[in-house]
């Protein structure tokens, strides 16, 4: 009898577990676009066109490659809309000694699984999932007995375990976090390389009109559509990040230009998360352009720290703290998220560019994200289940291993300092450092006050005002609390008043 190995839609590479040892003369390997799937949240229109491409065209791939593949589109007459389902609906017309899966990225379809496995009378296997530096065992074991899981400490820790820019049982440059180099502002000298391209193939475009005519009400823009479908356009990406990118990557990771989306960054994620690429090649490219002198060390150990250090940690924390992690809500924030999320309708231009960016390309790098999509959406009070449902919907690289602990974690503390010590909160001041928005706003970043104030100024000391009780014994916020407490009554009052009207205005 044979083996049924069910690969997933982010499971995109041949050297995914559930393939191991496949005997292409005796079993079946099942993929399955699912309604189900694409619709439990309304992801980005681009979102889903390059999921069932990249499906697509992986397994057009495996099938050149002799493997017997049932592959079961969207649209397919008898697809049942599910992922159980459709297993379900092969094996009662075909006798198989046993059912294989990777474990699934996300919990919800864990348990999916889990719960088909007790209810079929095929044994259902579920392997380790071997793409990443560390399984979840292995981060839960380093993860006990302390008190705080701190992700610069795991990521030495890594760096050691790795041997990952070391000098013998040293960091390269006598430092292991090269950080504080990585906060330029743009010079505007520097010349900022064209992305990656890749025009859709007539594989592309099937599943580009097969998304408009089934999702219309879905959120972003199909075209342009310029991302990478498979395993060689993907590399192909990473490579023209390494040679026109990297070397200026470190210098402005953090910067933000008016109209430039893509700026220095690597735009591999998409890819790293579906299978396309793997983090341990892309560690080791990196790492040789450093040695090779493609690439300044601040530059090379920056993107290290992100694929290394912060991937890795961020979903062990996901598997650590599932499923009571989705119910955090640290500062009891309620209030609905603005509408603007959704049409990019807004005076403060910072939040307008980064919305209809998000809108345009399904991607937002992640000082957008954090410093200004991210910073509004915690100091406004934002309902973190719905900021986790936009931060899901609208950026093709979201899953939520990935998307949950860097939203609830990292952009809006609530969970208390699980993931970030403190609250990434900021007036205006670090946008307008950080970026030319300001230029062209109608509200005055100079202005801490009055109709014309930029909202981040007086939002920000309200924020603080109104979770003082939650905040004020933390102490990397005790400067800017005796900051606080110096204003007179009058400007305290401001504030909230300030805050009060904006708010009010946002219409809900």
């Amino acid at each position: 009898m044979s083996i049924l190995r069910v690969i997933l839609g982010d499971q995109l590479t041949d050297s995914i577990s559930s393939l191991e040892g496949c005997d292409k003369t005796r079993d079946t390997i099942l993929m399955s676009e699912v309604v189900e799937e694409a619709t439990f949240i309304p992801h980005h229109k681009k979102k889903l066109t390059f999921i069932f491409s990249a499906m697509r065209h992986f397994s057009l791939e495996l099938k050149n490659q002799g493997f017997n593949v049932v592959y079961n589109k969207l649209n397919d007459p008898n697809n049942s809309g599910s992922l159980t389902g459709e297993i379900l609906r092969l094996i009662k017309n075909y006798s198989f000694e046993k059912i294989l899966i990777t474990s699934p990225s996300e919990f919800r379809v864990l348990q999916e699984i889990e719960l088909l496995g007790e209810k079929i009378e095929i044994p259902l296997e579920i392997l380790r999932d071997s793409r990443y530096f560390v399984n979840i065992h292995d981060f839960k074991k380093w993860s006990e007995n302390k008190k705080q899981l701190r992700m610069e400490n795991f990521y030495r820790d890594q760096r050691k375990k790795n041997f990952i820019l070391m000098n013998g049982f040293n960091p390269i440059g006598g430092q292991w976090n090269f950080d504080s180099y990585n906060r330029k502002s743009f010079d505007f000298e520097s010349k900022i390389p064209q992305p990656f391209i890749n025009p859709p193939d007539e594989i592309t475009n099937e599943v580009m009109k097969m998304v408009s005519d089934t999702f219309p009400e879905h959120f972003g823009d199909i075209e342009p559509f310029n991302f990478a479908v498979n395993r060689s356009q993907a590399l192909e990406a990473f490579k023209l990040f390494i040679d026109n990118r990297l070397f200026y990557f470190g210098d402005f990771q953090d910067a933000m230009v008016q109209g430039e989306p893509w700026m220095f960054h690597s735009h591999i994620s998409f890819y790293l998360n579906i299978g396309l690429l793997l983090p341990k090649e892309c560690v080791s490219e990196a790492e040789k352009a450093y040695f090779e002198g493609k690439a300044p060390l601040n530059s090379v150990e920056g993107f290290i720290r992100q694929v290394l250090g912060w991937r890795e940690f961020i979903r062990g924390i996901y598997w650590l703290k599932m499923p009571e992690y989705l119910e955090n809500n640290f500062f009891e924030a309620s209030r609905n998220l603005p509408q603007m999320y959704w049409t990019g309708e807004t005076k403060m231009n910072c939040l307008s560019q980064c919305i209809n960016e998000t809108k345009e390309n399904a991607y937002a790098h992640h000082i957008q994200r954090l410093m200004v999509l991210g910073n509004f959406a915690l100091i406004a009070g934002i309902d973190p289940k719905q900021v986790n449902n936009w931060f899901y919907v609208v950026y093709a690289d979201a899953y939520e291993w990935v998307e949950l602990p860097n939203v609830s974690g990292m952009i809006l503390f609530a969970d208390g300092g699980l993931v970030s010590s403190k609250p990434y909160a900021s007036t205006g001041s670090y946008i307008n450092k950080m970026s030319n928005y300001c230029e062209s706003c109608e509200y005055k970043v100079a202005i801490k006050n009055g109709s014309d104030a930029c909202p981040f100024n007086y939002l920000y000391w309200d924020f603080l005002q109104r979770n003082r009780e939650k905040l004020s014994s933390n102490f990397r916020m005790s400067m800017m609390y005796k900051t606080y407490d110096r204003m007179d009554s009058a400007k305290k009052q401001n504030i909230r008043d300030d805050s009060e009207k904006f708010l009010n205005s946002l219409g809900n």
